[in-house]
């Protein structure tokens, strides 16, 4: 199921707006290192988590290591929270009723949502704005 969903459409909630276009005037690789750097990325991932725990108040969650075999279903929000904070493994949450994935990668500064519902994209541009976060989808590579 995993695998299909990462076919499908995604968005990304990210600390910036859009895409930066490879022919930027701007030094993007160096704000990057800056945000990779264990401190700031924390504060990035504390975010995520607030954002999911707040969805998980909406909707059921599953949660697994892509690599694991089975799903945590509703983990305790502590418990959550500090899986996603602590930035140690990748994770897979999928909504089950909303056939959504997350996935949230450790060498990454983004969350990605596959296949997002339209009242799913509504709480999460809310939820992203008022974690000063963005919520964007990435141009279609077909």
């Amino acid at each position: 199921m995993i695998e299909e969903l990462l076919q499908k459409p995604y968005w990304v909630i990210d600390f910036l707006p859009r895409q930066v276009p490879a022919d930027s005037a701007g030094q993007f690789f160096a704000v990057e290192r800056f945000y990779l750097q264990e401190q700031r990325q924390a504060a990035l991932r504390r975010g995520f988590a607030e954002i999911l725990l707040k969805v998980n108040c909406y909707f059921d969650m599953q949660v697994c290591e892509p690599e694991a075999e089975s799903w945590e279903r509703n983990p305790a929000p502590e418990q959550l929270f500090s899986r996603i904070a602590e930035n140690k493994k990748d994770l897979c949450i999928l909504l089950p009723e909303e056939n959504a994935l997350f996935t949230l990668n450790r060498d990454e500064l983004c969350m990605a949502v596959y296949q997002p519902s339209e009242r799913l994209l509504r709480l999460l541009d809310r939820l992203a704005t008022a974690a000063g976060l963005f919520l964007w989808q990435p141009p279609r590579k077909d």
